[in-house]
């Protein structure tokens, strides 16, 4: 546990995505101070795509994500609220350290988290990735 806050704002509107559907996904991000972990993006609409997910990450920092994942199993639709900590190899060491360190307490307070991913690299978030590991939980 590294001490840093889960802003309130965060849990709401997990809350939002998690219950009402009107939304997509989301990201968070440390604050500039570093004390706590704040909402970043929302999608602007609950039909974005994953692809619009993954574009929304930086390329060269550190993120957390969740997105309300659609697939195909056993011929019916299933929906999984997937958790992503995005932490590219290029980002800093620091910011890879603080983002691991505060992972555990960001999913305590993110209650119905049905698949966790993480990911140094664009090929490891890609689509069918996600799908296979998510359809054999």
């Amino acid at each position: 546990m590294s001490g840093i806050a889960v802003a309130d704002e965060v849990v709401h509107k997990f809350n939002e995505l998690k219950l009402a559907h009107n939304t997509r996904y989301l990201t968070f991000q440390m604050s500039d101070d570093l004390t706590q972990v704040v909402l970043d993006k929302t999608s602007v609409s609950p039909s974005a795509t994953w692809e619009d997910f993954t574009s929304d990450l930086p390329r060269h920092d550190c993120r957390y994500g969740v997105f309300d994942f659609e697939y195909e199993k056993d011929g019916g639709r299933r929906n999984k609220i997937v958790f992503v900590v995005w932490c590219p190899e290029t980002s800093k060491i620091k910011a890879k350290m603080l983002y691991t360190s505060t992972k555990e307490s960001l999913k305590k307070k993110l209650v119905g988290i049905g698949s966790e991913l993480q990911a140094t690299d664009s090929s490891e978030i890609a689509r069918s990735e996600v799908t296979a590991r998510v359809a054999h939980i």
